[in-house]
């Protein structure tokens, strides 16, 4: 009988729906094969993470930070899936942590270490993205869909979410095409070019053109850069004229107010992706696992910085110009501690949201504001909170004899972070602008009522700031 007259038991769909029996008897990649385009498929994933975590900090448009910290958790999803598809098809050592190509190796190098912002995302996104995605593409087409199901379901996955990436970074490419570039991009991208050349692309199935490109701007290993930066909508970083805790447990304070100072203390949530991507890229030789958890935590503070911006637009306030968001938390860890004493303050602030006075705390205010927004997004970050407690727990409280031995040494070493206030004031840094009457006024406008003036009054003595919060946290 051939092949083509075969039929299934009642015209029911053949192979549970995931083929014709035409495209599973075809023949397809061998085991090898299969073994040997994920790997690299896994190396490029794994590099693109460790671009978007090293750029994150020092990338000063804001926008681009988010976006990093999305691409750089899709990405490390990815690897995870890799990794665990590849150990199902041999035996250890999967040799997961070799360089597949040195070609390979230089065009991430050079992505990595890319003297701008535009050559930066042309780099990622007009380069290593599409090259990624057409090894993808190759792949599913040559594989077997039946015998090789496993790794269809996989690629599929990181397919979809990768051109999702890929668009991102054209429109991206197509917004900053007016700022003026430096150094002309056209002769290192020749570069880039020549090093997919010289690997036969991503998954090495074309004919490598040798020799290799002279590296350009890896000449000089690029080193991690832990100081933050932000763009023009951030004009006052050093302010400390408002503390948005000292406000919202303040009981004289009506909910549909301190709703305005959640969105405020949801959008400075910038600084924790610029603290955690110092952690990731300054912590090597830890298992994959962490780092997967880690940056799934980052993602998650990204989201909770663009749910408080959400929050300001949906309330009709432009909040450039009537908030001061500060990176004092983000520079003074990343530029004071070392890694594993800025992962000890993450730990112990975390815990210090678990209790009644934390995350509860700031979704019942939510509840009370009468914005159906406000309750929702409290209860999402409060959701994450748990889960990021619980990353903590397994990657950090691990190293210790007791939690409460991992909370006093983050406690001492949040204590060595010094985020002197008088001297940024001193040095001309800042005047800690009291901005909260300029935010109320407008929210006020904003929603067509008369402003109180009781409400747009605010005080407090941004000295007692940090042993109010610690108070807080070790009460946890």
């Amino acid at each position: 009988m051939k092949l083509e007259d075969y039929r299934s038991h009642l015209g029911l769909p053949p192979i549970a729906g995931i083929c014709s029996f035409a495209e599973a008897a075809r023949p397809g990649l061998s085991v090898e094969h299969c073994v040997l385009r994920l790997k690299r498929l896994h190396y490029a994933l794994k590099r693109l993470h460790q671009i978007f975590i090293w750029r994150l900090t020092s990338e000063p448009i804001y926008e681009l930070k988010m976006a990093f910290s999305l691409h750089s958790h899709l990405c490390a999803d990815h690897v995870s899936a890799l990794r665990k598809r590849v150990g199902e098809m041999r035996e250890p050592p999967l040799g997961l942590e070799a360089v597949p190509d040195p070609a390979l190796e230089l065009l991430f190098n050079e992505i990595l270490a890319a003297p701008s912002t535009q050559a930066l995302i042309t780099g990622l996104y007009q380069v290593a993205v599409p090259a990624i995605v057409s090894a993808i593409e190759r792949h599913l087409q040559d594989t077997n869909p039946l015998v090789d199901h496993p790794s269809l379901r996989v690629l599929r996955h990181a397919l979809s979410e990768l051109r999702e990436m890929q668009d991102y970074g054209s429109q991206a490419i197509h917004s900053l095409a007016s700022q003026k570039e430096p150094t002309p991009l056209a002769p290192w991208l020749k570069v880039l070019e020549g090093c997919l050349d010289a690997a036969g692309g991503i998954d090495g199935l074309f004919e490598k053109k040798l020799p290799l490109p002279a590296p350009l701007h890896s000449l000089t290993p690029y080193r991690y850069d832990g100081s933050p930066r932000r763009d023009h909508r951030f004009p006052d970083p050093y302010n400390m004229g408002v503390h948005a805790e000292v406000f919202l447990y303040d009981e004289s304070r009506k909910p549909e107010d301190k709703a305005l100072m959640m969105y405020y203390k949801r959008l400075r949530e910038i600084d924790v992706p610029e603290m955690m991507a110092s952690i990731l890229a300054e912590t090597p030789d830890q298992p994959w696992g962490y780092y997967a958890d880690m940056t799934r935590q980052l993602w998650d503070e990204a989201r909770h910085a663009m749910m408080g911006e959400v929050g300001f637009i949906q309330a009709g306030v432009n909040w450039p110009d009537h908030v001061r968001v500060n990176f004092t938390w983000s520079l003074a860890l990343n530029t004071q501690l070392s890694a594993d004493e800025r992962h000890s303050v993450l730990y112990f602030i975390e815990q210090g949201l678990m209790p009644k006075t934390g995350k509860r705390y700031e979704w019942e205010v939510g509840l009370k504001s009468g914005s159906p927004f406000t309750a929702m997004i409290q209860d999402y970050d409060w959701a994450d909170e748990v889960l990021h407690a619980k990353i903590g727990r397994d990657w950090y409280v691990s190293r210790f004899k007791s939690p409460q031995e991992a909370i006093e040494c983050g406690d001492r070493n949040w204590s060595k972070a010094l985020i002197d206030w008088d001297k940024y004031r001193a040095d001309g840094l800042t005047q800690h602008w009291n901005w909260w009457p300029s935010l109320y006024e407008a929210a006020v406008k904003a929603r067509g009522t008369t402003p109180d003036p009781s409400v747009s009054s605010y005080e407090t003595s941004y000295k007692e700031v940090r042993a109010d919060l610690k108070d807080k946290a070790i009460s946890g």
